[in-house]
């Protein structure tokens, strides 16, 4: 049994928002003991392949840095290739966010977002999926009252939570420890208006049920939903 928080209780959330003094925009996401910062950055060219189209687009970089960890891990850059996981956490992340702005609107533009892991404690990629929403979300406000935009591009909120069953019990927001015992590990990624964007589960230990399934998903958008309206409680004050 957790000790500091209930099976369905989310860790302690923190946004903070404006962090960066450079990027159109940034947060600092901290899910626990797990901080990302998040920065997005928007350019006036797009991807060769997407030249002439009149769509814009959205990618991601993710990566942890040596002392994100309990004992340090070198650099990718130094071994010269990114390790397949970071690899898939970044098109995660790229994907999540695509699929809920419209391209069309931000015109030929790429928005490249940057989420730097500067201490880990489980959860990274969900952490970093949902401070990225909020720094492209400052990001585009900024580019619409440049630009006299009125027009709606972020159709609706997203963010992400873990999940994971332990003793056949479930659990919410999983840290490290309880990542790593976990016989189910599970990450949603879920808008606002209870529509999946993406589920990672995997049976690390003993496969689980469909019910069980089931119950971690509405435990995942419980907790998505309680993440979304701090996102909308921020944006509401920025001006």
């Amino acid at each position: 049994m957790r000790k500091d928080r209930l099976p369905n209780q989310l860790r302690n959330i923190e946004f903070i928002v404006n962090f960066n003094n450079y990027a159109e925009g940034s947060c600092l996401a901290k899910f626990g003991n797990t901080h990302v910062i998040c920065t997005a950055t928007i350019e006036e060219k797009i991807p060769p392949w997407l030249k002439n189209k009149g769509l814009g687009w959205i990618t991601a970089e993710y990566g942890m840095i040596p002392r994100s960890t309990s004992t340090r891990m070198d650099r990718e850059a130094s071994r010269g290739k990114q390790s397949g996981r970071t690899n898939e956490i970044q098109r995660l992340i790229g994907r999540s966010l695509r699929s809920i702005v419209d391209m069309e609107k931000i015109g030929e533009r790429q928005i490249k977002i940057d989420c730097d892991v500067i201490q880990a404690d489980g959860g990274t990629r969900t952490a970093s999926i949902s401070g990225a929403f909020l720094a492209l979300a400052i990001a585009i406000k900024k580019f619409k009252t440049s630009f006299n935009i009125k027009e709606q591009i972020i159709k609706e909120s997203i963010a992400a939570v873990s999940c994971g069953i332990i003793d056949n019990d479930i659990y919410l927001d999983l840290d490290y420890s309880e990542d790593s015992s976990a016989d189910v590990d599970a990450n949603f990624v879920m808008s606002e208006n209870k529509k999946i964007i993406e589920v990672q589960s995997t049976a690390e230990g003993n496969p689980f049920s469909k019910e069980q399934f089931i119950e971690m998903m509405d435990l995942a958008y419980n907790g998505i939903s309680l993440i979304i309206k701090k996102q909308k409680d921020i944006l509401g004050k920025i001006e």
